[in-house]
């Protein structure tokens, strides 16, 4: 018997492993097996030397594969379409052919970790529909927005980074506070919770590492999504809490009230 075939799936489809792509009849020169993968001579070479794809039977003087490492390519390409970049897709397959990975739980959890978090998309739209994303209409308020790079002219069009984001500044707007000093705030926001997110998934990637019990991450994740966003504005509410107090406290208010609102008579 001939050593045995190890498959997974992507896309519904079986791909072999780097055994079956050694072991499987191998009749096709690089030459043959670029024309029915599509993928050029050259870049199979390329993927030989970063070790994704597996070397070919040696006939004499020549290099001939096999349906494996036709399915091989089909599973690189398919991995660089989820936008894994080739080392990434090698240490992938090295654990896959290695029987360390099963690749469709992996898919599964790649697609779960995919979900969007924050439901806002750019959106390209005409003069009037930006006034409608606001929610109100004043001379100039186009001009502001596009300062605050929250809208982009684009010809007779306006591209939208961040309809959620152009909403809320909008609205700061029409309480008093104008759109340069919103756009500062999200600055400012948007920094701190960058770093709060890149920690928090390396403490996610250090546990799953070293867990000792079987997870479900992609479970886990979609559980976590909605408390996650809890968490988040349970202690940012208790944060900004402490610093209001804080500027009660401290007399500093008076002193900004004052500022921005005069006595009558006053210089």
């Amino acid at each position: 018997m001939g050593a045995p075939v190890l498959l997974t799936v992507v896309d519904g489809e079986a791909m072999a492993s780097a055994e079956d792509a050694r072991t499987g009849e191998a009749t096709l020169t690089i030459d043959e097996l670029a024309s029915v993968s599509g993928v050029p001579s050259r870049t199979i070479r390329f993927y030989q030397s970063k070790g994704v794809l597996p070397g070919p039977v040696i006939k004499g003087r020549v290099a001939y594969y096999g349906p494996g490492h036709k399915e091989r390519l089909e599973l690189i390409a398919s991995l660089q379409d989820r936008g894994l970049r080739i080392e990434a897709i090698r240490d992938l397959v090295a654990r896959i052919d290695k029987g360390e990975l099963d690749l469709a739980a992996w898919l599964g959890l790649d697609a779960q970790l995919q979900v969007p978090w924050a439901e806002d998309r750019p959106v390209t739209v005409t003069e009037d529909e930006l006034y409608e994303l606001c929610g109100r209409r004043r001379a100039g308020l186009v001009a502001t927005l596009v300062r605050g790079k929250l809208a982009e002219r684009r010809g007779s069009v306006f591209f939208v980074p961040s309809p959620t984001l152009l909403r809320i500044a909008s609205r700061l707007e029409g309480a008093g506070v104008d759109v340069e000093a919103a756009v500062k705030a999200g600055e400012v926001l948007r920094k701190h919770l960058d770093r709060a997110a890149k920690d928090l998934v390396e403490l996610i990637e250090k546990q799953a590492a070293t867990d000792q019990v079987e997870t479900d991450w992609g479970h886990a994740l979609e559980e976590a999504r909605p408390l996650v966003m809890d968490v988040i504005r349970l202690f940012f509410g208790q944060a900004m809490e402490r610093e209001l107090r804080t500027l009660v406290e401290s007399g500093r208010l008076a002193k900004v009230a004052k500022r921005r609102h005069p006595t009558p008579g006053g210089g």
